[in-house]
């Protein structure tokens, strides 16, 4: 039977993220940067899909993946300054001296489930129009598909029509979020 188990992070807590990301951020700051997070990022979901971590770190671990597929996906074509605020969140995983050493076993990767809940709850609607995004294209393509047409042709077209629909929902939800949640790292 599963069991929920609920804490709170406290200021303290989250200014210890927030000093470790403003520490590893300005690695961000030059193209190598940026490549050595992403691959940070990579190395912690690969790391997840192979190991045997207990189920709720492995979870969200996993959920780095969304965010990575993101930025690779020419189609959703992200702005530069969408981007960057991943690639910034994303910081705190280059970082070898975070919270927790990744090689103590069982709980190793007990801060980085943490920072990603941290994370996916800071980009929540780009993660949702991003999901949104990728199951209407591949509806899009099978129904073009049995229909006989080319999925290729007008792509751009049909993209881009829901493309903007979806980052203008994001723009809108950042300019008007007024949530309690002050964590901010972005």
């Amino acid at each position: 039977m599963p069991l929920d188990i609920t804490f709170t992070l406290s200021d303290r807590d989250l200014e210890r993220f927030k000093a470790i990301v403003v520490k590893a951020r300005s690695t961000a700051s030059d193209q190598q940067g940026k490549a050595d997070i992403e691959k940070a990022a990579y190395k912690i979901v690969e790391v997840a899909m192979k190991s045997d971590l207990p189920d709720f770190i492995a979870e969200r671990l996993l959920q780095l993946k969304t965010l990575l597929e993101m930025l690779k996906d020419a189609e959703w074509n992200l702005s530069e300054e969408d981007r960057d605020r991943i690639i910034s969140a994303m910081s705190y995983f280059a970082d070898p001296i975070d919270l927790i050493p990744d090689h103590i076993p069982g709980i190793g990767f007990l801060d980085d489930a943490m920072f990603v809940e941290i994370i996916v709850r800071e980009l929540r609607s780009e993660i949702s129009a991003y999901n949104e995004f990728c199951r209407f294209r591949e509806a899009e393509d099978d129904r073009l598909r049995d229909a006989g047409k080319d999925p290729i042709e007008n792509r751009e077209q049909w993209l881009g029509e829901k493309r903007e629909e979806l980052h203008s929902k994001i723009a809108a939800t950042k300019s008007g979020d007024d949530e309690d949640f002050v964590f901010h790292i972005l």
